[in-house]
């Protein structure tokens, strides 16, 4: 097929370098804008960047020369693309308001900011576990009188790693949880090299993580009823979130009650065998095992898992019965790939291959 034609808004950040090495020989979207902020317009991606690559490989040879644009430029860059992914810098009312206008000029946004994550028709998508939720777009485009214009989101990053795990136990029930979260620097857009003071650190507070945490879940779980969705009441989630000294990679502790007592072995199979929509469409960046249970006690490790299945699977350990909880448990997952990026770029995926996302 033709490939699609993509602007990444954002490109220069952390993120957006992780959506340009991923859509870079993409096999089905073709990168045709990079656009970023005004002081950056006019430069090639390559000068924009230099000095601050922070990815593992080096800057794509196909977009070094890509000279970029500013994101607010909404209707010359709308013109040329058939959809953008967003990863903007900006304040949240400034994001909801551009990624709407985008959308307004008739072109999709799969965003991986959170300013729109509650706006009640916008569908906040991990394709394994509510690939259904997309059915609320033809509402979305009827509220904002649009074609083919729409925001589509992916939840929090923190969350990648223990929400799952509760879609592949989902009958047997799992409520309460508490939740400790250790969030990689990567995660605020840092390296070592820009934040030195984190070498050998632990900073117990990341802003407005923990309220994400605590409820983006419920409106994963959640159902369409009339033009919204309707969060779930069966999870209850309280969650702390500590910023550790690791690249890439959020670990999480989990405590979870059941409402069904079941065995461990039947828990460590249910996550094994878990797969969802994105396996069953064979999208490209759906891995092909979603999660992988590790006996070692001491795993899921950053170092040795946090790169499975490309960065897109997650890795759970250590589950064990608990005297004040039914159960505990280690998660593991990548936060600039499946927490951002990829799991964006999943979604869009998932959105193209449901018909939601093709070209102008």
């Amino acid at each position: 097929m033709e490939k699609l034609k993509v602007a990444v808004l954002g490109g220069t950040g952390m993120v957006g370098q992780r959506f340009v090495t991923l859509l870079a020989d993409h096999p089905w979207y073709e990168i045709k804008i990079i656009a970023a902020s005004p002081r950056s317009k006019g430069k090639t991606y390559e000068e924009a960047v230099s000095g601050r690559w922070a990815m593992e490989k080096p800057i794509p040879e196909n977009v070094k020369n890509i000279v970029l644009k500013d994101v607010s430029e909404v209707k010359e860059i709308a013109s040329e693309v058939d959809f953008c992914f967003s990863a903007v810098d900006m304040t949240k009312e400034e994001i909801r308001a551009i990624e709407e206008e985008y959308a307004l000029a008739e072109t999709p946004v799969v965003s991986n900011n959170s300013a729109h994550r509650w706006t009640p028709d916008v569908p906040m998508i991990i394709p394994e576990i509510n690939a259904d939720h997309a059915d609320i777009i033809p509402l979305q485009k009827k509220r904002l009188g649009t074609t083919r214009g729409f925001i589509a989101v992916k939840p929090n990053c923190s969350i990648q790693s223990y929400v799952p795990v509760l879609k592949a136990w989902e009958e047997f029930g799992p409520h309460n949880l508490t939740v400790t979260t250790y969030q990689a620097i990567s995660g605020a857009g840092k390296t070592f090299e820009s934040w030195p003071e984190m070498v050998g650190n632990i900073i117990p507070y990341i802003g407005g993580e923990e309220e994400k945490s605590e409820k983006e879940p419920l409106k994963i779980f959640g159902q369409i009823v009339g033009n919204e969705i309707v969060a779930s009441d069966a999870y209850h989630i309280t969650c702390q979130c500590v910023r550790v000294p690791v690249l890439y990679g959020h670990t999480a502790a989990v405590f979870v009650n059941l409402d069904k007592k079941v065995e461990k072995e039947v828990l460590i199979e249910k996550i094994r065998s878990y797969s969802g929509k994105a396996q069953e469409l064979d999208l490209p960046h759906a891995p092909k095992h979603f999660i992988q249970y590790l006996e070692e006690d001491n795993r899921p490790q950053v170092s040795e898992d946090v790169w499975f299945e490309y960065g897109m699977g997650v890795s759970i350990g250590r589950l064990r019965e608990d005297h004040i909880f039914d159960y505990k448990f280690i998660g593991l997952s990548h936060n600039t790939m499946r927490g951002a990026a990829g799991g964006a770029v999943e979604c869009a995926e998932l959105l193209t291959k449901l018909g939601y996302i093709s070209a102008k």
